[in-house]
C-alpha cells in the first residue's frame, strides 16, 4: 500500500499531472488529455510511460488486476 506522503508527490511521467490511486492497484493520471494508467505490482508503481500507454484506452472500471 502506498502512503499518503508518496501519493502526494507522485505525478504522471508523461504530462506531470497528479495521479490518483484506484483500487489500491493503479495510479491513474488526472489529465483528461493524457489518460495513462500505471499498474502497481508488489507495492511498486510501474510508472514507465510505455506501461501507461498500454492502458490509455481502457476505462478505469475495466482495468485488470496487475500481476
Amino acid at each position: 500500500m502506498l502512503s499518503e506522503e508518496i501519493l502526494a508527490i507522485l505525478a504522471c511521467p508523461a504530462c506531470k499531472t497528479r495521479v490518483e490511486l484506484v483500487r489500491d492497484a493503479w495510479l491513474v493520471c488526472q489529465n483528461p488529455d493524457c489518460r495513462r494508467k500505471y499498474p502497481i505490482v508488489d507495492d511498486i508503481p510501474n510508472m514507465l510511460v510505455e506501461e501507461g500507454d498500454k492502458y490509455v484506452d481502457t476505462a478505469v472500471e475495466d482495468l485488470p488486476t496487475p500481476s
